[in-house]
C-alpha cells in the first residue's frame, strides 16, 4: 500500500501528469512485484523558490518520497528509483542532478486503506 509523493517544480499538463502517474504505477508493480490497485501516487506542483536542493543545476527539480512497506530488498528499490529518475529525465527534462529519492519504509500494519490493512511484505 505505497504512498509515492512527488514535489516538482515543474508546471505538468494534465496529460503528462496522467502518463507520468501511469509509468510510475506500472514500474512500481514490476520492480516491487506487487498489484497496482493499492498505489497512490501524487505529484504536487511548486514554485522554484520552494525547493532546493544544493547539487542542483539550472532546471526542474523532482523529488520522490516513496512510502513503503519495510522488506523489499535493496536491489528492487534501487531498480525502480533508478526508472522514475529516467523517465524525469527524459520525459520531463529534469537534469539528472536536480533528482532526488528517499525511501521511508513501514510495518505493513501502519499501512491503511477504509477496506484493509497492510500485512508483511513477504516476497513470494
Amino acid at each position: 500500500m505505497p504512498l509515492l509523493q512527488f514535489a516538482t517544480t515543474l508546471s505538468l499538463s494534465p496529460a503528462e501528469r496522467e502518463s507520468f502517474v501511469a509509468f510510475v504505477t506500472e514500474r512500481y508493480t514490476e520492480e516491487m512485484e506487487t498489484t497496482a490497485g493499492h498505489v497512490a501516487v501524487t505529484i504536487a506542483e511548486h514554485d522554484p523558490s520552494a525547493m532546493a536542493i544544493g547539487r542542483a543545476v539550472e532546471g526542474p527539480l523532482l523529488f520522490l518520497d516513496a512510502e513503503i512497506r519495510g522488506g523489499r530488498p535493496f536491489e528492487y528499490k534501487r531498480a525502480f528509483a533508478l526508472a522514475v529518475m529516467e523517465r524525469a529525465v527524459e520525459a520531463l527534462g529534469v537534469p539528472e542532478p536536480n533528482c532526488k529519492v528517499v525511501f521511508t519504509e513501514h510495518a505493513g500494519e501502519d499501512m491503511m486503506g477504509i477496506d484493509r490493512v497492510g500485512g508483511d511484505w513477504d516476497g513470494a
